[in-house]
């Protein structure tokens, strides 16, 4: 079978490369999939790339999600022919992933494909989608509510932030996106942005206390200096879910007056290691919620040749939207 496999010896730069390997050199686990479709995330970038210390041991194959058919399974949940999803459990990062055309790991770790999505629009949403997904799901478990006013959408050209835009917009919100990169205006009022927010007016340290509230929900990719300043704008008792530190892991600028003063919520999304019944609901929700012509619109086809240069790329904040990854092209 073809893989895009990771080799490092010594001191020397990680190495990737599509190769020829045999089927028994997969991981141990309960369940083999005839992998159909990946996709592209951060992490994914990491482990073609530099490691970033989620990659233990060499060689590696990379890829934190797939969509696939079942091959064979030692787990009554799962037969052969059954669809299923992958994301997260740390596959692709200290076990090998889905970057190949084949893929074994425990059933615990794999979703029924829900009724509605076909496995190349699963990998179009990919743990960047269900990631946006547990951050509106979690929005809404603090109180929002459509025409409780604008929620800000930051990182909005990426992967979580296309899928958060598109998905709260289809649920009645006003989205307020925000991007440094203003040649993507469009694509974003296309997924249904109605306001555009230029990255620069919110990157500069304030020490103010509180600023003018202005934002009713808030789905946070960025972190850093931007989340400080966004804290500070959030209306009484409005709540940031916080998915990501494109911005750096620290939150300049942030003090403890938003939280005090007018109630804030900081909640934090994990996408990796959620229950199985959070990860049920929130595919079914992606099913239901995520309009189909807007997820389309992200897509960015690729094979698994692509991916070296994908995974430089995306490290770079050079990835618009969702790479879907056609492992059998």
């Amino acid at each position: 079978m073809k893989a895009l496999v990771v080799r490092k010896e010594g001191d020397e730069k990680p190495v990737a490369g599509v190769e020829d390997i045999a089927e028994d050199m997969l991981p141990e686990g309960d369940v083999t999939v005839a992998v159909e479709y990946s996709t592209v995330n951060y992490k994914d970038g990491l482990c073609i790339g530099p490691g970033g210390g989620l990659v233990r041991s060499y060689p590696h194959v990379p890829g934190i999600d797939f969509a696939g058919t079942v091959e064979a399974s030692d787990d009554d949940r799962y037969k052969p022919g059954d669809k299923v999803v992958l994301t997260g459990w740390r596959v692709g990062e200290n076990r090998w992933g889905g970057y190949a055309q084949k893929a074994r790991v425990p059933a615990d770790f794999l979703v029924p494909l829900p009724e509605g999505l076909d496995t190349r629009q699963a990998m179009a949403v990919g743990t960047a989608g269900f990631t946006a997904m547990l951050a509106v799901m979690a929005l809404e478990d603090h109180g929002l509510k459509p025409g409780d006013g604008p929620v800000l959408v930051t990182g909005a050209a990426g992967g979580v932030g296309s899928v958060a835009t598109a998905i709260l917009a289809k649920l009645g919100h006003e989205v307020a996106a925000v991007t440094g990169r203003p040649e993507q205006e469009d694509y974003l009022r296309g997924l249904g942005a109605s306001q555009i927010v230029p990255r620069d007016e919110l990157t500069e340290v304030t020490r103010k206390p509180l600023e003018r509230e202005l934002w009713a929900g808030c789905v946070d990719a960025v972190a850093g200096a931007m989340l400080g300043r966004v804290l500070k704008q959030m209306n009484y008792g409005a709540s940031v879910a916080a998915i990501g530190l494109a911005g750096g892991a620290a939150i300049d600028g942030a003090l403890i007056t938003p939280f005090i003063l007018r109630g804030v919520n900081l909640l934090g999304i994990d996408s990796v290691m959620q229950p199985y019944d959070n990860r049920l609901r929130a595919w079914q929700r992606i099913a239901a919620d995520l309009p189909m012509d807007k997820l389309e619109a992200m897509v960015e086809p690729a094979t698994l040749s692509d991916l070296p240069g994908l995974g430089r790329s995306i490290l770079k904040g050079g990835v618009r939207g969702r790479v879907v990854v056609d492992v059998n092209a």
